[in-house]
C-alpha cells in the first residue's frame, strides 16, 4: 500500500510527517509551545532564511545552484542602511533601489553561467565572494536605522487575537511563498524551471527558451535574496556587513529538506516553507530548553539533511531504472 505516493511526492511527504512530528512533541513536552504566538513568531523569525529559500528553490529546481545569496543579504541591508541614514534617503526609493541592484546581480549571474556555459557553483562562488566583499567596502560596522516612518511602520501590528499580534516581517514573508507557489504551479516560466531541472536535452527539443529560464531563475534568485536583505533591517533595525554567513548552506539544507532535489526538476516552494519551518521548530524548542547554543540546531538540522539525501539517492535510483 502506497497511499498513492509517487517517487516525487515522497520526499514532501516525509518532510510533512518530520515537521508534524516535531511540533507535536514540542508541543507535549513544553507549555505554551503549540500557541498562534509561537508560530508568528517562527515565521517572523525566519523569515529572512525563508525568502532566501524561495529564491534558492527556483534554482535548485533548474538544476543549477546559487552561493551568492547570503552574501546578497548583507550587501543589500548595509545598502539600504547607509542610503537611508547616512544619504538621507526615504526608504521607499532606497527599498525599490536595492530590489532592483539585486535583481541585476542575479540576472548577470544568469548570464555569465548560461552565455559561456559555466558551471553554477564556480560563477555564484564569485558572487558569494564579491557581494561579501562589496559589503564590507561600504561598512565595516552595523548601522542603525533610525528613520522615523521606517520605525513607525515596522513597529505597528495586527492583532490576530486578544493575545496573538502580527507585524510586518511575517506578512511580507508569506506573501513571497504564496506568490511563488502560483509561479511555480500556473505560469509557464515554472513550468519551464520544471523541464529545465528535469532534463535540458529534452527542454532544448520541446522548444522551451532555456536560456531565458536559466537567466530568469537566478534573477529571481538575486530578487530574493535583495527582498530578504531588506526584511533584515526590518527585522533587526540594522544593516549588517556580517550577516548572512553561511545563509546559503541553510537555504540548501531548507531546500533539500523540504523534498527539492539537488538534480532539479523535482520538488517546490511549499516543501522548502515546511524544510524552513523545521528549522524554526527546533530553534524554538532550544529557546524553550533554555539551551541558547545554536549548533545543537545545527546537529538537528545536519541529520535530517543526511536523512533526505539518502531518500534523494533511492528515488533517483528508481527513476533511473
Amino acid at each position: 500500500m502506497n497511499f498513492g505516493l509517487t517517487a516525487s511526492s515522497i520526499p514532501r511527504f516525509a518532510t510533512v510527517l518530520v515537521c508534524l512530528a516535531l511540533y507535536l512533541a514540542a508541543a507535549l513536552h513544553f507549555e505554551n509551545f503549540a500557541t498562534l504566538q509561537v508560530f508568528v513568531n517562527f515565521l517572523a523569525d525566519n523569515a529572512v532564511l525563508g525568502i532566501v529559500s524561495v529564491g534558492m528553490t527556483f534554482v535548485i529546481l533548474s538544476g543549477g545552484i546559487d552561493l551568492s545569496v547570503g552574501s546578497v543579504v548583507a550587501l543589500v541591508s548595509v545598502s539600504m542602511a547607509v542610503l537611508i541614514e547616512h544619504k538621507g534617503w526615504h526608504p521607499l526609493p532606497a527599498g525599490l533601489a536595492v530590489l532592483a541592484a539585486g535583481t541585476l546581480f542575479g540576472t548577470l549571474t544568469g548570464l555569465i553561467i548560461h552565455v559561456f556555459n559555466l558551471p553554477p557553483f564556480l560563477v555564484t562562488l564569485a558572487g558569494l565572494f564579491m557581494g561579501r566583499g562589496l559589503a564590507l567596502v561600504i561598512s565595516l560596522e552595523s548601522i542603525q536605522m533610525t528613520h522615523p516612518w521606517y520605525t513607525s511602520l515596522l513597529t505597528t501590528n495586527i492583532n490576530l487575537n486578544a493575545e496573538t499580534t502580527m507585524g510586518l516581517v511575517p506578512v511580507i514573508y508569506v506573501i513571497i511563498v504564496i506568490l511563488a507557489i502560483l509561479v511555480a504551479r500556473y505560469t509557464a516560466f515554472g513550468r519551464n524551471i520544471y523541464a529545465l531541472g528535469g532534463n535540458e536535452d529534452a527542454a532544448v527539443l520541446m522548444g522551451i527558451p532555456v536560456g531565458k529560464t536559466r537567466v530568469g531563475v537566478y534573477a529571481v534568485s538575486g530578487f530574493c535574496s535583495a527582498l530578504a536583505g531588506i526584511v533584515y533591517t526590518m527585522y533587526s533595525f540594522s544593516g549588517n556587513a556580517s550577516t548572512g554567513v553561511a545563509m546559503e548552506l541553510d537555504a540548501i539544507a531548507a531546500v533539500v529538506i523540504g523534498g527539492t532535489l539537488l538534480t532539479g526538476g523535482i520538488g517546490g516552494i511549499f516543501g522548502t516553507f515546511i524544510g524552513v519551518l523545521i528549522f524554526g521548530i527546533i530553534q524554538t524548542s532550544m529557546a524553550f530548553q533554555g539551551t541558547l547554543n545554536s549548533w545543537w540546531t545545527k546537529i538537528g538540522i545536519a541529520g535530517l539533511l543526511l536523512l533526505f539525501i539518502i531518500m534523494q539517492r533511492l528515488i533517483e535510483g528508481r527513476r533511473n531504472r
